[in-house]
């Protein structure tokens, strides 16, 4: 999207420099990278990248609204209510696909959002890799808001851990070591010192959790860094699932990520926005009646997570054969501009600008991005890995004065 930058990145690309890549991004923990990684950042135009700014401070503009809470009170599924929900969400993440509009601008469009972690350790290593095998500009950063490396990583510690000291804080997660994420768990654990808790390994005392470090202490949980998705904690076997009740009791321990913002701020809040760089979204129970032009359209289950459930060429029939139609949104189909230029056919690109909310702040604020290459239907790391030049990036906006 910056052309002078592409064109001079793709003519001094090599293999051996993104094998380089691979390497630096493996050496720490060899194997933790269970997804294709893309070749090539992404360079990201100016005005684009404002745009998506611009879009973010619209929604945060809503979300900061004190009729919110009331607004989004039917995202959350009665059984899947958690206690002690926090007064705002410490991780936003907001997915734009980039598109071209009538008049050939490049355009962001808003595909979704969630009020939950994403990968704020793993990008951070990738930005290291990235500058150590090839040559990125020093104008051009993945961070914003003025934030470095060093100042970036205080402030995630400090959204993290809050005021407990580390041992007493966790990452939870569902069998973690299996996850493909599993490179930003290590990564985070890395940069906070928190250890790495599968919810099976919780150990409850009264409305007190424990956990057992390596030495087999048995170690007081005060804060909760939350990475559980419970769509996959319901498709877990049973005896997950019944370790996972415990969570919606009344414990005592903070949460980084309380688990009600992952349906407050969800695909469920963006049928309440109108915006220019936000295709129409509709509940599906709540249409008036189902659109003759659905080649236009998507249908997406509400709180499904890595593009799960999602239907690309809607029929009326998928539309009439839900059994949940309460928990689908139908939502203008935004077409992705295979604007990369790669050594074969250019990709198709999606940015996810990831923010930080600190305690007692009024707003949210951009902290950095992931980048995703395609060149397939969906867009992911899990699609189209037969493919080059797509996959797992980052974006890098130049910095101006």
């Amino acid at each position: 999207m910056v052309p002078d930058q592409r064109n001079t990145f793709n003519q001094n690309f090599s293999e051996h420099n993104y094998q380089q890549l691979l390497s630096e991004l493996n050496k720490d923990f060899e194997g933790a990278i269970d997804f294709r990684v893309a070749e090539t950042p992404v360079f990201l135009d100016a005005d684009c990248n404002q745009q998506m700014l611009d879009t973010c401070d619209y929604i945060i503009d809503k979300i900061v609204d004190s009729n919110f809470t009331e607004q989004t009170n039917g995202a959350i599924p009665a059984n899947k209510n958690v206690p002690n929900q926090t007064g705002h969400p410490h991780f936003l993440a907001f997915d734009f696909g980039i598109c071209l509009n009538e008049q050939n601008n490049i355009v962001p469009q808003l595909i979704e959002m969630q009020g939950f972690a994403s990968l704020f350790g793993y990008q951070t290593q990738l930005d290291d890799a990235m500058r150590s095998s090839y040559e990125i500009p020093g104008q051009f950063t993945a961070y914003y808001n003025g934030l470095t490396k060093t100042s970036y990583l205080q402030k995630l510690q400090s959204i993290i851990a809050g005021k407990h000291d580390p041992k007493h804080v966790v990452l939870l997660e569902i069998k973690p070591h299996t996850q493909k994420t599993r490179i930003d768990f290590y990564c985070t654990a890395a940069y906070t010192g928190i250890a790495i808790v599968c919810i099976t390994e919780l150990i409850k005392e009264g409305n007190t959790l424990f956990y057992k470090n390596n030495a087999g202490e048995k170690i007081e949980i005060k804060r909760i860094y939350n990475r559980i998705i419970f769509d996959e904690l319901d498709q877990m076997p049973a005896d997950i699932k019944e370790a996972g009740r415990l969570l919606f009791e009344n414990l005592n321990v903070e949460w980084a990520g309380h688990p009600n913002w992952f349906y407050r701020i969800s695909k469920y809040t963006m049928p309440l926005l109108q915006h220019p760089n936000i295709p129409t979204s509709y509940y599906v129970n709540k249409l008036a009646s189902i659109p003759e032009d659905l080649e236009n359209y998507v249908l997406k289950p509400l709180f499904s997570f890595a593009g799960s459930g999602v239907v690309i060429d809607v029929t009326k029939k998928d539309i009439e054969d839900l059994p949940d139609p309460a928990n689908w949104m139908l939502q203008k189909k935004v077409n992705y501009e295979p604007i990369i230029k790669t050594p074969t056919t250019p990709a198709k690109v999606e940015i996810r600008l990831l923010y930080l909310w600190e305690q007692g702040a009024a707003r949210p604020f951009p902290a950095i991005n992931i980048a995703r290459l395609s060149k397939g239907k969906m867009i992911g790391v899990r699609y189209n890995q037969n493919e080059t030049w797509v996959g797992g990036s980052i974006a890098y906006a130049a910095v101006t004065s």
